[in-house]
């Protein structure tokens, strides 16, 4: 019954994940993007929709930028968060 409701954000943050990891010459390691997903899509507050398009076509440039903004911001702490704790994990092995 609910299969066409969605968070506006997951795509934008799997897209925003997909380009940080390419621009860093790190591939897209499928298990290492969900767990980072996760950690973004938690980060940010849910827009569930029905058809993506439908809030696109409702929002500004600006509001857009900002959504746009506050994904980057999303995913540069999932990226910072799983590196740190990655780095806990290797102290506590070493």
């Amino acid at each position: 019954m609910l299969s066409s409701i969605g968070n506006y954000f997951e795509r934008l943050v799997m897209e925003r994940l997909h380009d940080t990891l390419d621009e860093n010459g790190n591939p897209l390691d499928a298990e290492y993007a969900e767990d980072l997903a996760c950690v973004a899509l938690n980060y940010l507050p849910p827009r569930y929709v029905r058809h993506s398009v439908d809030l696109a076509s409702h929002l500004s440039d600006a509001d857009q930028r900002n959504l746009l903004e506050e994904v980057s911001d999303a995913v540069n702490f999932a990226l910072a968060t799983t590196r740190r704790r990655q780095k806990v994990r290797n102290l506590d092995l070493g």
